[in-house]
């Protein structure tokens, strides 16, 4: 990786023009350059997912100093895609790249510029960003008493939208304690197999290796995970004694409750997380059956099924929205994780809240539906389904579960002794929980 920030502005570009996801992107140039420098490799990251995670109070600033005003010979789409992405990347790493003198982010933003082609441009770049490294302490944000929304959108970098929505179902509070979490570090959290150790042996591992490792909160084999490079240079992951899953997406699982010997169908499993730790909890019993719309997507689940070593875990290409005969009232439990809007993970994936809408949220309902109609059908008498998403919107979530409620033969289960201890959400008792980021 000679150059991190080169590397860090084609991706910028590629999810400007939405024809990359941000996580996908940058896992594909981690993996490329898997054997660079750890710090080339840590300073690429910081600057893609900060770049999109301060974007709006960026592009705020950027206004503030009417940087986005360009002439004529500045104005064609590749250009534009160029610019943008070299002036977020510059004002992020002044406003928050403390240990980044000011002048090498001029300079190489400029010699970037001069390099893809762009003379003119990095003068226009060079002289905005000076501007900004002279007079960054007195750029003036929205005040919170003056404009709540705008306040929390700058300060936080959330479309206001969002904000406006959130405000519908919680209190002020609660919305800016949901939205500052989304900026907060977030360590790897991992899931360690029960039927490969458990926990205190790969913690070992790893400890061995100089990882700093941290208990998870809620599931007893989980384990948060930092100051390592890159995971497959990690022996415990490499050999399939744990895997990456937050854990939340492992309450799910643990939840859904399955049994040695049962016949479990994970309809939207990519990269196919609950269904490893299912197949762990049945002890290489039963089968699970994996399946998700694409073969992108299936190939992942079947990496990890290879590297964990699991007899009864099987991946399928299966679109979800179409009925299977076949397994009709066969499965002793169906997981039902859904495509949903993300807003409870928009601080792991940066783009979410550049990407959806309220219309794409309406849409999502009735794809939501449409997969639920087919998997109550899959469910044995007397089985359970569980239903889950990774966002906070009620209509996704609450409202979906009713409706299951209200058409079909279910009843909701009381989970309270199935929670954590240290994990009392009152709703439980009704058969559902709504984690919130924070």
């Amino acid at each position: 990786m000679e150059n991190p920030r080169e590397c860090a502005l084609d991706v910028l570009i590629k999810v400007d023009k939405k024809e990359e996801l941000s996580h996908i992107a940058i896992s594909n140039v981690l993996e490329k350059y898997q054997f660079s420098e750890k710090r080339d490799r840590a300073f690429f990251t910081r600057l893609v997912e900060g770049t999109l995670e301060r974007q709006i109070t960026i592009d705020y600033v950027a206004e503030f100093y009417k940087v986005l005003e360009f002439g004529e010979s500045l104005s064609e789409e590749s250009c534009n895609h160029l610019e943008e992405a070299l002036l977020r990347m510059g004002i992020y790493q002044l406003l928050y790249m403390d240990q980044v003198p000011d002048s090498a982010t001029c300079n190489e933003a400029v010699k970037l510029a001069k390099k893809r082609g762009f003379s003119r441009l990095s003068g226009f770049v060079n002289g905005v960003l000076r501007n900004i490294s002279r007079k960054k302490e007195t750029i003036s944000y929205p005040k919170k008493d003056k404009n709540f929304v705008t306040y929390l959108s700058v300060t936080y970098s959330i479309p206001e939208w969002i904000i406006k929505f959130f405000m519908k179902t919680y209190d002020d509070e609660t919305v800016e304690k949901i939205i500052e979490s989304y900026l907060e570090d977030k360590k790897t959290t991992l899931c360690c197999l029960m039927s490969k150790g458990g926990k205190d042996v790969i913690r070992k591992e790893l400890e061995e290796e100089n990882v700093t490792v941290e208990d998870g909160e809620l599931i007893e084999n989980a384990v948060k995970i930092s100051d390592y490079d890159f995971l497959y240079r990690l022996r415990a992951f490499r050999e399939g004694k744990c895997y990456v899953q937050d854990e939340s997406s492992m309450l799910c699982a643990k939840l859904a409750g399955a049994k040695e010997g049962q016949f479990v169908m994970d309809l939207c499993s990519a990269p196919g997380g609950k269904s490893l730790y299912t197949a762990d909890q049945m002890k290489g019993s039963g089968q699970v059956l994996s399946r998700d719309l694409t073969e992108y997507k299936t190939d992942l689940i079947e990496d990890n099924i290879e590297r964990m070593g699991f007899t009864n875990m099987e991946a399928e290409v299966f679109d979800a929205t179409i009925l299977d005969e076949e397994h009709i009232e066969a499965a002793d439990v169906v997981i039902a994780d859904v495509p949903c809007s993300g807003l409870g993970i928009m601080g792991k994936k940066n783009d979410i809240k550049y990407h959806i809408s309220e219309d794409g949220m309406k849409d999502l309902v009735k794809l939501q539906r449409e997969i639920l109609t087919n998997a109550v059908q899959y469910v044995k008498h007397g089985g359970t389904l569980i239903y889950s998403t990774c966002t906070i919107n009620p209509e996704e979530n609450e409202k979906n579960m009713q409706w299951i409620i209200n058409n079909f033969d279910y009843e909701a289960v009381d989970i309270t002794e199935e929670l954590p201890k240290n994990l009392k959400i009152e709703t439980a008792k009704d058969g559902y929980i709504q984690l919130l980021p924070g």
